[in-house]
This record gives structure tokens, sequence and C-alpha cells, in this order.
């Protein structure tokens, strides 16, 4: 298996949201795409797949010095060959990938956050910082690509959070803000023995439509000379306002399963909004 095919596994498995939305990037664009796909998904795994915090720690220094190895123009890990193949010169952004590693660490610190202000900078340091970079890669002015990316990437992990509750309740992490949880009278063990409620439907709607309103926000910031250079992001943003449509319609059961599109309804939904 050579390096593209390896990231091609890892991000962007046939039928996933991924998959489709990297289809609607330009062919020679996708194969960096991935990559940065790829290290996301082998960042999130580091910490959100294993349960022992000491070897969390232990693989993500190991990945630091992947980075360090990738920016001297030496990587070892199929991700990092990616990338070095074709990010030209990785050096330039060793900065945004160590941010991106660092926001990931945050997972290994904390499982909850006090507010939203606390929220936001888990949300800046991995969805945003990551955003950047996947907008960076075919923008038009990549220099101004984070002033209207990262709140995309926000608003991104935003719907992430609302698909993924149940899930990461159950391994002892939840990003529903403490106070938003007081305010709506649901405790962290009704999410964790998958208890819904009148309270768990309105916390939820609180945060779908909290999510959804931002990542209409920044899409609708998006300049219009980049439209045709990110339909990557485009695709993922409208996947994902589907999502949060068909949660909503499901009455926000999101405790005890995960609920998806499925794949021919995703390609039809990436094909659209690109």
């Amino acid at each position: 298996m050579n390096f593209d095919d390896y990231c091609q596994q890892k991000a962007a498995p046939p039928g996933s949201s991924t998959y489709y939305a990297l289809r609607r990037a330009p062919a020679a664009r996708q194969p960096l795409l991935t990559a940065l796909f790829a290290l996301r998904r082998e960042f999130e795994e580091t910490v959100k797949e294993t349960s022992d915090p000491t070897i969390g720690r232990t693989r993500l220094a190991w990945w630091q010095k992947e980075l360090a190895s990738l920016a001297a123009g030496a990587p070892s890990h199929p991700v990092s060959k990616a990338l070095a193949a074709h990010l030209g010169d990785a050096s330039a952004e060793a900065p945004a990938l160590e941010a991106l590693l660092a926001g990931f660490e945050m997972d290994l610190d904390q499982a909850r956050y006090l507010d939203y202000p606390n929220l936001r900078r888990y949300l800046e340091s991995v969805g945003g910082t990551f955003a950047s970079m996947v907008a960076r890669a075919g923008a038009v002015d990549p220099a101004q690509a984070s002033t209207w990316a990262a709140p995309l990437g926000n608003a991104l992990m935003l719907a992430q959070i609302v698909a993924e509750l149940g899930d990461d309740a159950r391994h002892g992490r939840i990003y529903i803000p403490i106070d938003e949880m007081q305010r709506f009278n649901v405790t962290a063990a009704d999410l964790i023995n998958r208890r819904y409620s009148d309270a768990f439907t309105e916390l939820m709607r609180f945060q779908t439509d909290r999510a959804r309103n931002a990542l209409r926000e920044a899409c609708a910031n998006l300049p219009a000379q980049e439209h045709r250079t990110q339909r990557t992001l485009r695709a993922l943003v409208a996947l994902a306002l589907a999502l949060l449509d068909e949660i909503e319609r499901d009455g926000y059961q999101v405790l005890h399963q995960r609920i998806a599109l499925t794949p021919i309804r995703k390609l039809w939904i990436a094909w659209r909004a690109a």
C-alpha cells in the first residue's frame, strides 16, 4: 500500500461524508486534502481511542517528533510522507500542524468545559486550525484564508459535537458546556446513561440551532472568489446541515445511536453543494 492509498483508507473510506466532500475538489488537489484529513484522523484516534492517557501522551510525543521530521524533509509515517509529497513546502504549514496537534492534546487534559468561551478555545484549536489548512490548499488568497475558514471549521466542530454526543459521553468526554447543561437541567449522568427527557430535547434544540446558525453564517461569509476553490468545505457544510436536520427529525435520539445519512444522499448533497 502506498502512502496515498493509506491516507484514502484512513480519512475517506467509500460511503463516508469525507469521501464525497473530497471528490468535489479538483483531482490534482485531492491527494493533498486527503492527506490532511488523514492526519487529522490520526490525531483524533490518538486521543479519543486511547483509554490510557499516558499512552495517548506517548503517541502525541511521537507525532510531535514526526512533524519535526516532516518539516525537515525526513518523514517516516505514510501520512507524513503524503504531506511531504503534496504540500510542496511542508515547513510553511509546520506552525499550523503543531497547533492542530496541540488542540487535540486538550482532549487528554480536559473532558468538560465550564462555559462556551472555554469550549471555543478547543473549537478554534481543532476545527478552525484544520479548516484553515484545508482552505489554504486551494485558496485564491491563501494569506486571508483563515479569516473566513476558521469560523467555518469551528461551526463544523459544533455540528460534530451534536452528532457524536452519545459516543463521546460513553468515552468520558462531554463537550456541551457545564453552564448550559445546568441551564437546561441536564446532568452528565443523564448523557452517560442515555436518559432522554424534555429537558434533554430542549438542550439539544439549543445546541443544534447554534451549530446550524454558525454553519450558515460562516458559509455566507465565504468570499465569492473562493466559492469554486472551496468545494470540499462547502460540501462538508451542506452535509453537516443535512445531518443536523436529520437529527432534529429523529427527536435528537443521539445518546444510544449514531444518526447518519445514506451514502446516496451524501453523494447528492455534496454534488449539489459544489
